[in-house]
């Protein structure tokens, strides 16, 4: 017997598909956000109290903000700078060289 450590092979995959559901819990949280977005936009016009409007509205932006950037502590920071591009008006009619 020897006090050599015994080498083991990792599981295949183990930490690929942690990290795949990681991503895609990611994506779904970005586009969950979107959701929130747009139910955001049709608060104003529900028949509602200005208040209420005004307090849901609030609501929504804050949970979409917190979706968006929770999803994108999931995906990582270069998937969440990809999808924030696309995101970004500025970007939506520049040609690709």
């Amino acid at each position: 017997m020897t006090d050599e450590p015994e080498i083991t092979q990792p599981e295949k995959g183990g930490s690929k598909l942690k990290n795949n559901k990681q991503i895609k819990l990611g994506i779904f949280l970005i586009l969950l956000s979107g959701v929130a977005f747009a139910f955001m936009l049709t608060i104003p016009f529900l028949n509602l109290e200005s208040k209420t409007k005004v307090i849901g509205a609030s609501v929504s932006f804050v949970v979409m903000e917190v979706l968006f950037y929770v999803g994108g502590f999931f995906v990582g920071k270069e998937l969440f700078k990809k999808y924030q591009s696309y995101l970004n008006p500025k970007n939506w009619f520049k040609r690709k060289s």
